[in-house]
């Protein structure tokens, strides 16, 4: 079966061209993709050339971050699932090109135990953000956030959804730092500080936290919040960066502790389902930006990764029948 995908095919070149789905296997669903996402980390480094490891060998599909019907299941896979809406990671179930994620796609393939069905959920758009909130709820339990002063570096899509986790799992306080006023306003920080216009060190003034969780990986940000971390203080590093360099003083003289979040543990997808179907996690409130996938997409790829006001761009494969389900 033939289905258009979102393709990188070279550095900084996309296209939506045809692809090859597999055949679904007897444990497989097919998925018919409603929104898919633009992720701003590993996406944007993938699409620069920057991830050389053989999953991002040009030309691939990226995106990990998709919601869609499934219309058809495996042998082995229970019907009741027909129709229900689901996330999806992503997906090897391609013939002719890489994936690396592979989600990007009209049409997906995967195993059933990778998605995660999103009953009860009002709008199943929310579900995009099941990626980024599984890593700010990894981020919080590394952190060990409950009754300690936490400090988020940066508010783009993932910060300010891990503001709001380490309120709900009671953080004592939390203070934000972001220079672009717009996504502070975003925020829902006990304290924020907008480092291009106040003096953060007159702002967090007689604070010294406990955590703080970089989600910018900016080392100049990361290295002058250091300078509010308590003795064995620890620093949640929030992605993946290709080089460190910070000033190592103040780590020794703190004796800090520094631990690298790679990805959300098992379960915590379905956590995140939970606080979003609940209302506790507000996650249409980093849908600031949307574009449909048949219009200019080197355009929405451009806006998603440069425009700081674009905390997430949703791409609507579907446009009119989103406006009518």
């Amino acid at each position: 079966m033939k289905a258009k995908a979102i393709v990188f095919t070279g550095v900084r070149q996309i296209e939506v061209k045809n692809v090859t789905l597999k055949p679904v296997l007897s444990t497989d669903v097919m998925i018919e993709t409603y929104w898919s996402s633009i992720s701003t980390g590993t996406e944007k480094m993938a699409f620069e050339g920057l991830i050389p490891s053989p999953p991002f060998i040009f030309p691939f599909i990226p995106g990990y971050e998709t919601v869609g019907k499934i219309t058809k299941v495996g042998a082995h896979v229970n019907d009741n699932l027909i129709g229900k809406y689901a996330y999806i990671a992503g997906s090897f179930g391609y013939e002719d090109v890489n994936a690396a994620f592979g989600g990007a796609s009209q049409f997906v393939v995967c195993p059933v135990e990778s998605i995660t069905v999103l009953d009860g959920i009002d709008d199943p758009k929310c579900g995009i953000a099941l990626p980024l909130g599984a890593t700010a709820l990894h981020f919080m339990d590394l952190g060990d956030v409950q009754g300690r002063k936490v400090l988020v570096l940066g508010q783009g899509a993932v910060g300010i959804l891990a503001v709001q986790l380490a309120k709900h799992m009671g953080a004592s306080l939390v203070a934000a730092t972001e220079p672009h006023q717009n996504r502070l306003n975003y925020s829902s920080a006990d304290l924020k500080v907008n480092p291009s216009c106040q003096d953060v060190s007159a702002e967090l003034a007689g604070n010294e936290f406990d955590v703080m969780i970089d989600s910018t990986g900016v080392m100049s940000a990361i290295e002058t919040g250091l300078r509010f971390l308590k003795f064995h203080g620890k620093v949640i590093f929030g992605g993946y960066y290709q080089r460190m360099n910070i000033d190592y003083s103040q780590a020794f003289d703190k004796e800090l502790s520094f631990v690298a979040a790679r990805q959300w543990a098992k379960g915590d997808l379905l956590r995140v389902k939970e606080l979003i179907k609940n209302n506790t996690l507000q996650a249409k409130k980093i849908f600031t930006h949307s574009h449909p996938v048949n219009a200019d997409l080197a355009e929405a790829y451009h806006q998603a990764f440069n425009d700081p006001d674009c905390l997430k761009m949703v791409l609507n494969w579907k446009l009119e029948k989103e406006n009518t389900d």
